[in-house]
């Protein structure tokens, strides 16, 4: 059990290794992932519907004060995330297209793909596969 949780982290590299850009499925969306402090942040940095609409407003945000804010580099996963076992867990991803937040798990299967488990509670989740952009 020990060897393949050592092999899981090292598939994925360590802490940073999330961070860059990554092609979302959703929307052909394109989210960069940095450093935030001790946790990670990541921002929508293009989509299909800002290719179409670069002025796209949060409109179906759950909190009418939120809606007149530019999707445009909206931080779509936010902190605090902790680092441990090979994931990033604890913190939230938004999801514009419901105006949802999500309780938040980042892992790395490789180092070219991210796995983006969104819950609403457990185990009502759904998993994105996100690719590196180099």
């Amino acid at each position: 059990m020990i060897i393949l949780m050592a092999a899981a982290a090292l598939a994925g590299g360590g802490a940073d290794s999330v961070l860059g850009k990554w092609h979302a499925e959703s929307k052909n969306a394109v989210i960069e992932i940095t450093r935030c402090g001790s946790s990670i942040c990541g921002k929508l940095t293009g989509s299909d519907g800002l290719r179409a609409n670069p002025g796209m407003l949060d409109t179906k945000n759950k909190d009418p004060k939120q809606r007149a804010r530019h999707v445009m580099g909206l931080e779509m996963i936010g902190g605090p995330f902790t680092w441990s076992d090979g994931s990033w867990t604890g913190g939230t991803v938004y999801n514009p297209e419901d105006g949802g937040t999500y309780k938040a798990t980042l892992t790395l299967p490789d180092n070219d793909h991210l796995r983006l488990k969104g819950c609403i509670v457990w185990p009502l989740c759904k998993t994105q596969t996100w690719t590196r952009i180099r």
